[in-house]
Parts: structure tokens; C-alpha cells; sequence
């Protein structure tokens, strides 16, 4: 792996495009009910970010094997829909869904990158308990992120505590390393596995990684829609989603998108 860490400045600079990220989030949020659809929301998080001089990273990604790029701005994924679900206008919102909006930018040169998940009016209880422990997740890495900790201490602490809710961690789509790149060194998974025990991340000051705990009603498996894009639950429960882009500082974590 090769890790960059980054200096104050730069730290500086990638707090801005955060909160660049924070401010559409939050937008978002207050535009997400019933009837609304999924192109509006990507419409004004584009508006935003190029009223504040940024680039909205996502758009012309390009795709695996046959895939086009990414057509949108945000990504906006609906209950079954785990990540990278394409915006549209014939995606509208209904009461008792949930919707998971993944946004970065790139600002002078610096990314961030930051998902929520939003309840759409009534939102069945089981649904609102999944909504709330991913969220949980990963309040639970901001609080023991800080230099000389182990990740995997860390990303054991938030599968288990989903496991106790009955849920279970995605373990194909993990975190990631960011900077000048969206995605940079080194991976950051959500669960434990045998590489990350071979291979663990000794948190140090600079290092800057976008931590997202995807997590699942039912099953951890997950499969890819025809569009290329679309990565859905194999067995069709919902899944949440919640991201920050976290920058370990010499007495803790700075939340660079919240």
C-alpha cells in the first residue's frame, strides 16, 4: 500500500470541500419526501457545488466491463439498493422508503466524500432500526479513531455491534484512502477479514480515509443490476448507508464532512 499522509494544510484545504459535501447533504435532507425524485435531488446538489467553485466528483466515472460512466452527480440508492443507484426522474420517492445519497467533490485540487441514509415519510420500524444502527457504525470509528489504534480493533467494534442488531456488514464495497483522488490507499473494510489481520492500518496523523459502513436487513450478499451501476441486496431487504470523510489529527479524528 502506499499510504500519503497529509499535512495540516492539506487536511485545511479537504475540510473545505467537506463541507461543500455537508452543505448538499444537509440540502438534501430537507428536500427528501414523498413524490420528489431522484434526478431533483441530483440537480441541486450539482447547483450547490458548482455555486461554490467545486466539481462534483462522481459524474464520468467510468464503468466496469460494458458499463457507461456514471451518469450522475450523487449516487441515490432506494431500500434494496446498496450503493451506486443511478438518479433519474422515474425514480420517485415513496412513503415508507429509504434512500441512501453518496456525494463527493473536488475543491481546488482536494476531495471529500460523505452518504446519508434518509427515511421517506412512515418508515417501517425494521427499516428505521437499520437506519439508525449504520449511522451507529459509524459514530462508533469517529469515536475511537485517534493515532496508535488499530483498525481492525475498530472495524470489528462495528460489525459486531451491527451483528447484535440482527444485521449484517456488505463486505464487497469497503472505505477508502482520499485525498487528490476519491479513492486512494488504503482500504478500509467494515468487518474483519484474514488480509486485514495480515495487512492491519495503525492509524497515524495525516492519514485521511472516507469510512462508509454499508450494512444489510438481511444478508451480507449482494449482487449488480443490468446498468453496470446499481449493486442491490441479494435477497431484497434493505440496506443503509453513512459515510464521513475522517482525518486522524495528533488527539483524535477530525470529521472533515460533518
Amino acid at each position: 500500500m502506499a499510504i500519503h499522509l497529509k499535512k495540516n494544510e492539506q487536511v485545511e484545504k479537504m475540510y473545505r470541500a467537506g463541507q461543500i459535501v455537508r452543505e448538499v447533504l444537509d440540502r438534501l435532507g430537507e428536500m427528501v419526501a414523498v413524490g420528489v425524485t431522484t434526478e431533483e435531488l441530483d440537480v441541486e446538489a450539482e447547483r450547490i457545488c458548482t455555486a461554490r467553485g467545486a466539481d462534483c466528483l462522481f459524474k464520468g466515472v467510468p464503468g466496469r466491463g460494458k458499463a457507461d460512466p456514471f451518469p450522475g452527480n450523487i449516487c441515490a440508492s432506494i431500500n434494496e439498493e446498496v450503493v451506486h443507484g443511478i438518479p433519474s426522474p422515474r425514480r420517485v420517492l415513496e412513503d415508507g422508503d429509504i434512500v441512501s445519497v453518496d456525494f463527493g467533490v473536488q475543491l481546488n485540487g482536494w476531495c471529500a466524500d460523505a452518504a446519508r441514509t434518509y427515511c421517506v415519510g412512515t418508515v417501517p420500524r425494521d427499516a428505521r432500526n437499520l437506519v439508525e444502527a449504520t449511522k451507529h457504525c459509524l459514530d462508533l470509528a469517529v469515536e475511537r479513531m485517534r493515532p496508535g489504534e488499530k483498525w481492525s480493533s475498530i472495524a470489528r467494534s462495528m460489525q459486531d455491534y451491527a451483528r447484535s442488531r440482527g444485521f449484517s456488514v456488505v463486505e464487497e464495497f469497503v472505505g477508502h484512502g482520499i485525498g487528490r483522488e476519491m479513492h486512494e490507499d488504503p482500504k478500509v473494510p467494515n468487518f474483519v477479514s484474514a488480509e486485514l489481520r495480515r495487512r492491519d492500518i495503525v492509524l497515524k496523523p495525516g492519514l485521511v480515509i472516507a469510512v462508509e459502513p454499508m450494512v444489510n436487513l438481511g444478508a451480507k450478499g449482494v449482487r449488480v443490476l443490468g446498468d453496470g451501476w446499481t449493486i442491490v441486496t441479494a435477497d431484497g431487504k434493505c440496506s443503509a448507508h453513512w459515510e464521513h470523510t475522517l482525518a486522524v489529527i495528533d488527539n483524535g479524528v477530525r470529521v472533515l464532512t460533518g
